[in-house]
């Protein structure tokens, strides 16, 4: 039986780091924003569905039913005879908004990718573990701008900027959750972050007599981080129950290569002029992840209404990512500076009857939430601000044997940025949609 029990973790296992490698292939960009030419780009969501169509909370949710991400010590909240299971896919469609030139321009891009990828086990008695894979950050933009210092004009002529840049990182994790008391629950969780980006800056001449400039740069990075958690949850009477949790995410520092390549761009070919090699880690080539602290409050009443609010803070100001090569594009000279991330959530769930055998609409889950954070970046001392709400339910999947799998979907309706101060406005409407599987693997048979 343990050897049964084994090779289905090994294979699990496989089946994950696999879908993170396939991620990264299954679309032309994980994101795409002129934002994301600054640091490692857009910081994922993180979460299931489950937790993404509540506002993206979890740091105190503790539920049976679904994988909780978010917090390490969540993962001993669950049937200690079963394997469960979540998968999921993600698209994003984004109306991107600018004023130029007292015109409003505008474009749109629709992004498909691999969601996250986990599964959790129990191991002994109050002791469980999970194992996944999901997007870290991903950046994509293609861009054009115009020299504006009439001074330079006036020596030069007209010279126009083109920005191009792709990838992404990818996070593949473990954890470990133990539970005291059947109240205090805390985990500890290992990531390994890891990717590439690729990044172009192009200076093009309108007057004749001069080659045009490329600067190119080419990062591969990796780096090792941790996360501890705990949960501590409370019951009042016989149907109310309040639970607290917090995280803690350490800051870790790049190791990899920053190959940086100045070139002359002619009509035919791009003829190197210069060339070096930055090695992450060393001296000012320095910069890394920043640390994250997180806090929740949650309120479950007969397992039927849940809410929850979370608050998040990270200083990304120490990551270094204004000085490092390659991550703030300083030769494109965009005014971009590292900020503190701050953000809000919350959301709520409700379950009319999820066992009525009667009516299926009673079963479903309905959630909604509501979000507002910062970024971890300012424009020109412009803070870059997003909200939005989230929709989603859980469709129950007949089976008379576990009333716990279902199809869960995530909406999220938002808006990122603003058209004041030359700035680019994002409105997107991004849908997530995961199946989340119970299979009982811990089982004595009984012959008669």
């Amino acid at each position: 039986m343990l050897k049964r029990i084994f090779n289905k973790a090994v294979l699990a296992a496989v089946f994950l780091a696999a879908g993170a490698n396939a991620s990264a292939q299954s679309g032309e960009y994980l994101s795409y924003s002129p934002y994301t030419i600054y640091g490692v780009g857009d910081l994922a969501v993180q979460g299931t569905p489950y937790t993404r169509s509540m506002g993206g909370v979890g740091i105190a949710s503790r539920n049976v039913r679904y994988i909780n991400t978010l917090n390490p010590a969540a993962v001993t909240a669950r049937d200690t005879l079963s394997v469960m299971m979540d998968f999921s896919l993600t698209n994003s469609n984004i109306i991107y908004s600018q004023l130029s030139g007292g015109n409003k321009q505008i474009s749109a891009r629709n992004i498909t990718n691999i969601g996250s990828m986990a599964m959790s086990f129990p191991v002994w008695r109050n002791l469980a573990m999970m194992i996944g894979a999901t997007p870290y950050s991903g950046g994509g933009y293609t861009f054009t701008s115009k020299e504006t210092n009439p001074v330079v004009i006036a020596n030069n002529g007209n010279i126009n900027y083109y920005h191009y840049g792709q990838g992404a990182l990818y996070k593949l994790y473990g954890a470990a959750g133990y539970s005291f008391w059947k109240k205090l629950s805390v985990g500890a969780e290992a990531d390994y972050v890891f990717g590439n980006f690729s990044k172009s800056f192009t200076e093009s001449f309108v007057k004749t007599g001069y080659n045009a400039g490329k600067d190119v740069y080419d990062m591969k990075m990796s780096t090792f981080t941790g996360k501890f958690g705990l949960q501590y949850e409370q019951k009042f009477g016989t149907r109310v129950k309040m639970g607290l949790g917090a995280t803690y995410q350490l800051a870790s520092e790049f190791r990899g290569t920053v190959d940086y390549s100045h070139l002359a761009a002619g009509s035919s070919d791009n003829l190197a002029i210069s060339s070096s090699r930055d090695t992450l880690g060393k001296g000012n080539a320095g910069a890394g992840l920043a640390d994250e602290l997180g806090v929740g409050l949650s309120l479950n009443i007969d397992d039927k209404l849940r809410a929850e609010v979370n608050y998040t803070r990270s200083d990304w100001t120490r990551s270094r990512f204004d000085t490092a090569p390659g991550f703030s594009d300083a030769d494109s000279k965009l005014p971009f500076v590292s900020n503190v991330r701050q953000s809000i959530r919350g959301g709520v769930e409700y379950t009319p009857d999820r066992y009525n055998i009667r009516y299926y609409t009673r079963r479903i889950s309905y959630r909604a939430g509501a979000y507002w954070n910062n970024e971890y970046y300012k424009v020109a001392g412009n803070e870059i601000n997003s909200f939005g709400i989230t929709l989603g339910a859980t469709l129950p999947i007949p089976n008379q044997y576990n009333l716990y799998q279902g199809l869960s979907v995530a909406l999220d309706f938002g808006q990122r940025g603003t058209v004041t101060n030359t700035l680019v406005r994002e409105r997107y409407v991004k849908l997530c949609i995961g199946v989340n599987l119970h299979d009982i693997w811990f089982r004595k048979m009984r012959y008669e």
